[in-house]
């Protein structure tokens, strides 16, 4: 089943359940599903564009929860939190901190990485293997905290 059906029967079950918060993330899922598939590139939906596209909306909610917060409008913030939560079930299981370093520490070995200065190689090659599996900021502190 493909995200787009899945989000289309999860879309059905959230309006019945008259889930608010739900159908929130849900349909923004969907929009960016739409705007994806007619950006004319032609290219059809892949498991990969998925996740990054998941991606993509979670940290842009993140990105405006963390200016919500700084303005005290903890309102918005709770919707925000919400759609996060929502979209974050479509995404493939996270890496715990403990299974990140050491999936990176053994990319560091592979690169053959020693110091700061090889943070770039690095990060190219883990963002490509963890792809979907953790966040590129937890990526990069892990990396930075190793190679230091």
């Amino acid at each position: 089943m493909t995200l787009e059906e899945k989000i289309t029967t999860d879309l059905k079950e959230a309006m019945k359940a008259k889930d608010k918060a739900g159908l929130r993330g849900i349909r923004a899922i969907k929009a960016a599903i739409l705007l994806a598939q007619t950006d004319g590139s032609g290219e059809a939906m892949n498991e990969e564009k998925e996740i990054k596209l998941l991606q993509k909306l979670i940290k842009q909610r993140k990105d405006s929860l963390e200016i919500y917060e700084k303005q005290n409008r903890e309102d918005l913030a709770v919707q925000e939190r919400e759609e996060i939560e929502v979209i974050e079930k479509y995404l493939p299981k996270q890496l715990s901190e403990e299974e990140l370093t050491a999936a990176l520490q053994e990319i560091i070995a592979q690169t053959g990485a020693s110091s700061a200065k090889d943070m770039g190689k690095v990060m190219g090659a883990a963002s490509k293997a963890l792809a979907g599996k953790a966040d590129g900021k937890a990526i990069s502190a892990v990396v930075k905290k190793l190679l230091s």
